[in-house]
């Protein structure tokens, strides 16, 4: 690895190391981010604190951002696939259009966060703290979010293809339109949330909760419901949905079902979703060596 590249590296880690201060710390981050080439990304670890970062259309693939705090970073058209944002805090930030296909985000905060238009596809978000996030047209397809919290979090016409979701708060989303098709959403909670037009095909919504939320014109042809929470919900209107899964659902009096179909009640006391886990502790600060 040239000397050239190695003196990048060693200048960036100093502009991002621990104990910079935010304003201090993004200003320096964006020069040295000037001179970067295809070879940088592959070596850099990001820590420190580095607040509103300008970081958009950055080549930082396989990146590793390490504790570190990008709170109301802007990396809009970044390319992030493959890159490790383990236990940092991206809070506010602009992911729009970014590409973090394959992206390890375990743990990691991006409450208020911007992915409209991102390419999650295949990314690791367990245990995400993902509250009032913008996913909006997103492809998270094949992406791993059991535990996350996406409470209040905004879905709408987002590719949620078969990915895992289990035991994840969709608590007051709004997901209008999306595509939860061959999705693993078992045990998570999906109260008062809106998923008016939403394809549940072939999703697994075992022991989920559906109470208070909207599915107008929904689709859950082949869905699994073994002891879904539909009391008080209006399915009324959606498509696909059989006797055979309606049985094996929790439903009550005021459940309403398309003509012919019956609810029942669950005998014995319902098992709430489990809570989110808490994300993992911020790995450790590396250190690295390098050439001069």
């Amino acid at each position: 690895m040239s000397r050239s590249v190695n003196r990048f590296a060693a200048g960036l880690i100093a502009a991002l190391s621990l104990g910079a201060g935010a304003a201090s710390a993004a200003e320096p981050a964006q020069e040295q981010f000037q001179f970067q080439d295809r070879d940088v990304a592959r070596m850099v670890s990001l820590g420190g604190s580095c607040h509103r970062c300008e970081l958009s259309g950055r080549d930082l693939s396989g990146a590793t951002f390490t504790a570190a705090s990008f709170t109301g970073a802007t990396l809009v058209g970044a390319n992030l696939r493959g890159a490790e944002l383990v236990g940092s805090n991206f809070s506010g930030s602009d992911f729009s259009r970014a590409d973090l296909s394959g992206a390890e985000m375990v743990g990691a905060n991006f409450t208020g966060a911007n992915f409209s238009g991102a390419n999650l596809s295949g990314a690791e978000l367990v245990g995400a703290n993902l509250i009032r996030v913008n996913m909006g047209s997103a492809n998270l397809s094949g992406a791993e979010l059991s535990g996350a919290n996406l409470n209040a979090a905004v879905l709408t016409r987002a590719n949620m293809r078969d990915t895992e979701i289990f035991g994840a708060t969709l608590a007051n989303v709004s997901a209008r339109g999306s595509d939860f098709s061959g999705a693993e959403v078992s045990a998570s909670n999906l109260s008062n949330g809106d998923f008016r037009g939403v394809r549940f095909r072939d999703a697994s919504l075992d022991s989920a909760r559906l109470t208070g939320g909207q599915f107008d014109g929904a689709d859950f042809s082949g869905a699994s419901m073994n002891r879904t929470d539909v009391r008080g919900v209006d399915l009324s209107s959606v498509r696909g949905l059989t006797q055979d899964q309606v049985g094996r659902a929790c439903g009550d009096t005021s459940t309403r079902l398309p003509r012919g179909l019956t609810a029942r009640s669950c005998r014995g006391a319902m098992i709430a979703p489990p809570a989110p886990p808490r994300p993992p502790a911020p790995p450790r600060p590396r250190s690295y060596a390098t050439n001069n």
